[in-house]
C-alpha cells in the first residue's frame, strides 16, 4: 500500500521528465522552464503548450485567494479531469497529472502506469481518484523515483512544504485552473488553444499580484518536445 506522505518533487524539468516517461507519456512530449511572462518569452516556448504550471509559496494570501475563487468557481465542463490532493507533498504530481489527462486528445499515451490510472478512474469522482492514486503503487514508485534524482537532495517525507503547485489547462474553450487543494475546478476565463498560452500567464500574474513582495514563484510548460 502506497504511503499517505510521498517525497516532495524537485521543480525541475529534468526530474518532471523522468517521472512522466516512468508513466508512459512520450518522448515528443515534455516540460520546460517558462522563463518570464513577457509576450516574447512565451513565444520561446516550444510550440504547442498544453498546459502550464505555477509553483508558488502556500501563505495567508493563497487561502484568502482560493476562498475567492472557490466562491464563484464557473460553469465546469464535464470533459475536465480533476482530483483532490489528500496525498502530503503530491502537489508537483498531481499537477502533472492534471496537466496530461486534460490532454489525451493530444498526447498518446503509451501502455504504463497513467493510462491504467485514468482509464480505471475516469467515471470516479475527485475524491475516489484521490484515493486511487493514494494506493497506486506503480505511480508512487515512479514518483518517489524521480523524486531522488534531484538535483537537491529531495526532502523525506515528514518534511514541511511550504511550496505548491497548480495547473492551468484547456478544455472545449475554457481556461481552468487546477488545484488538487481546492473545492474543485475555476473557470478564469474563455480560451482558444492559439490564446491559452497569454490567457494562462495572465492567470499566473494574478498570482504575483496578490503577493507582489514574494519572488518565489517558478513556471513550467507542458510543451512539444524542444528542437
Amino acid at each position: 500500500m502506497s504511503s499517505g506522505i510521498w517525497l516532495p518533487i524537485e521543480s525541475n524539468p529534468t526530474v518532471m521528465n523522468s517521472f512522466l516517461r516512468k508513466l508512459g507519456v512520450p518522448e515528443e512530449w515534455e516540460v520546460n522552464d517558462v522563463f518570464g511572462l513577457d509576450d516574447d518569452l512565451l513565444m520561446m516556448l516550444p510550440q504547442p503548450v498544453l498546459a502550464i504550471l505555477l509553483l508558488f509559496p502556500i501563505t495567508d494570501k493563497y487561502y484568502e485567494f482560493a476562498k475567492e475563487m472557490e466562491a464563484n468557481p464557473g460553469e465546469i465542463s464535464d470533459k475536465v479531469f480533476y482530483m483532490k490532493q489528500t496525498i502530503s507533498n503530491a502537489c508537483g504530481t498531481v499537477a502533472l497529472l492534471h496537466s496530461v489527462a486534460n490532454n489525451v486528445d493530444t498526447i498518446k499515451l503509451k501502455d504504463g502506469a497513467l493510462k491504467d490510472f485514468l482509464a480505471g478512474s475516469g467515471d470516479l469522482s475527485p475524491e475516489k481518484r484521490a484515493d486511487v492514486l493514494e494506493h497506486d503503487e506503480a505511480i508512487c514508485k515512479s514518483h518517489d523515483d524521480a523524486a531522488q534524482e534531484g538535483q537537491t537532495m529531495a526532502p523525506g517525507r515528514d518534511d514541511s512544504v511550504d511550496y505548491h503547485f497548480v495547473s492551468f489547462v484547456c478544455v472545449e474553450g475554457k481556461l481552468y485552473e487546477l488545484d488538487g487543494r481546492k473545492a474543485g475546478p475555476i473557470v478564469k476565463c474563455a480560451t482558444t488553444k492559439e490564446t491559452f498560452l497569454k490567457d494562462a500567464a495572465k492567470a499566473c500574474k494574478e498570482y504575483m499580484a496578490r503577493d507582489p513582495e514574494n519572488i518565489n514563484f517558478n513556471i513550467l510548460a507542458l510543451t512539444a518536445k524542444m528542437e
